[in-house]
């Protein structure tokens, strides 16, 4: 089985003005993530906007991302859903669409409706069983307000082995991303950090191996996971507190539009149109977020100019 490890970045979903999909945008930000050298990419993830989403244009956009990708890279499918029908359903037409990996948060349905660990289990379980022969990850972040223990995670690794990786985005990521990989061991194939890549330096002490950030600057974020993993921990912590500006302020004041919108900016797509009720960044946002992002330069800022 293949191992994957490194920068898997969540593609954001392209937005015409009119709110309906941009079907070319979408893939213009499929290749130009291909060009920041990503190690992979997740598709309708919270970060791409799952939840604005009907299932038919869910259905569509799973078949275009990964018809044209064809390969390049592997590719995640979200399928997380409340309904373990339809969470087996996604799940389904993702492997056979050529998804590389599944997946999921446990389920919940607004602020007081949520499963059990055993019914997450359950949901889990039915869901690797569908994913046919592709493994699944496990999004354990705190949308979902379904705590998920260690042991229990563990457990779930030990035995559904095609559960083998773990999205850990919770406060104490790392002590948690620690506890797992050591109660885990050879059953935790890729423990990965999310939230934009805010908490790396602390994970990858602690034993990540793979990061999932956002669209806006995977092509640097991916010099630190590269040193880190080469041994050179000093020059991963020096490019890190370098970027970690933009990851700051990305994640605390812009949310999943900051990488549509220097993707806008870019060139790469006419649009960072969000639906409603999700708004438009306020100007001043706007300002600060690229005068942070023109002194790194990433790609996406760059690419369609």
């Amino acid at each position: 089985m293949t191992r994957y490890a490194g920068v898997f970045p969540v593609a954001p979903t392209v937005f015409a003005e009119s709110g309906d999909l941009d079907l070319p945008g979408q893939q213009r930000v499929l290749d130009c993530m291909i060009d920041q050298g990503v190690d992979g990419i997740c598709i309708l993830a919270n970060y791409s906007e799952q939840f604005s989403l009907d299932d038919r244009e869910r259905a569509q956009l799973t078949d275009l991302c990964l018809t044209h990708i064809a390969g390049r890279v592997p590719v995640i499918v979200t399928v997380s859903h409340f309904s373990t029908r339809i969470a087996v359903s996604r799940a389904r037409h993702a492997a056979r669409a050529g998804a590389s990996m599944l997946m999921l948060m446990p389920p919940f349905f607004g602020a007081t409706l949520r499963a059990t660990e055993q019914y997450a289990r359950e949901q889990f379980a039915e869901v690797a069983e569908a994913a046919g022969g592709i493994p699944v990850m496990v999004q354990d972040a705190p949308l979902s307000g379904v705590a998920l223990s260690v042991p229990f995670l563990a457990s779930l690794a030990r035995e559904i082995p095609k559960i083998s990786y773990f999205k850990i985005e919770v406060p104490g990521s790392a002590a948690k991303l620690r506890a797992l990989t050591e109660l885990g061991a050879e059953a935790i194939l890729g423990p990965f950090d999310g939230e934009e890549s805010i908490t790396l330096m602390a994970d990858l002490d602690a034993g990540a191996t793979g990061t999932m950030s956002s669209a806006l600057l995977p092509d640097q974020i991916a010099h630190v996971v590269r040193h880190f993993r080469a041994g050179r921990r000093g020059e991963a912590a020096r490019h890190y507190q370098r970027i970690l500006p933009l990851i700051n302020f990305e994640n605390r004041q812009c949310g999943l539009i900051a990488a549509k919108t220097i993707m806008m900016e870019g060139g790469v797509i006419r649009s960072d149109a969000v639906r409603h009720p999700l708004q438009p960044l306020h100007p001043a946002t706007r300002q600060g977020l690229l005068e942070l992002a023109r002194e790194l330069n990433p790609l996406a800022l760059t690419w369609g100019r």
